[in-house]
């Protein structure tokens, strides 16, 4: 049996030092600790510190990365999958995670919740954990449920755990996989 690969989105503006690597790196840590894969685009902010937390604690790591960029995965990735184009790199990310957490970040993070979370609502893929750690996403999740509950959607946002640290993220997680 293979073990769980987390796909984490987020920033790839944070450096070390500044709390959200922090937070990165210590949710990278505890996924390693669990026993889990780590999966993330590969190169800086929030990538290279989960995937530091993870290799520093002796988990695995996978960088999915652009091979037209002309960037190379940073340093704590173990195997870097090179995809040809953007899309097929969130395609490949999202085919290889087991669970979905995603933290701050701009509209590249916004988009990679918006792509779990639709491919998931619509059936379209395999209903996965999908977590969002911090208060960031508070004010898109509260504004969708509102909105689609009063479409007669229903309560898509169901399909969302929210939680505060990557502690509570990592205990969830344990939870909800096998």
């Amino acid at each position: 049996m293979t073990k769980p690969t987390i796909t984490i989105f987020g920033s790839s503006r944070p450096a070390e030092g500044d709390s959200l690597y922090q937070l990165a790196y210590d949710l990278g840590r505890r996924c390693a600790q669990a026993g889990w894969t780590v999966c993330n685009g590969g190169y800086g902010g929030i990538m290279e510190a989960s995937a530091r937390g993870a290799h520093e604690a002796g988990g695995s790591t996978i960088g999915v990365t652009v091979s037209t960029s002309g960037q190379r995965a940073n340093r704590w990735i173990e195997k870097e999958i090179p995809m040809p184009a953007l899309n097929e790199r969130l395609m490949k990310l999202v085919e290889l995670g087991d669970a979905y957490v995603i933290l701050q970040g701009g509209t590249g993070t916004l988009l990679e919740l918006a792509y779990v979370w639709e491919f998931t609502n619509k059936g379209l893929m395999r209903e996965k954990p999908i977590v969002v750690v911090g208060q960031f996403w508070d004010g898109v999740i509260q504004t969708l449920r509102g909105e689609l509950i009063g479409e007669g959607l229903g309560d898509c946002t169901r399909l969302i755990k929210q939680v505060e640290t990557p502690e509570a993220c990592v205990s969830y997680l344990k939870t909800v996989l096998r």
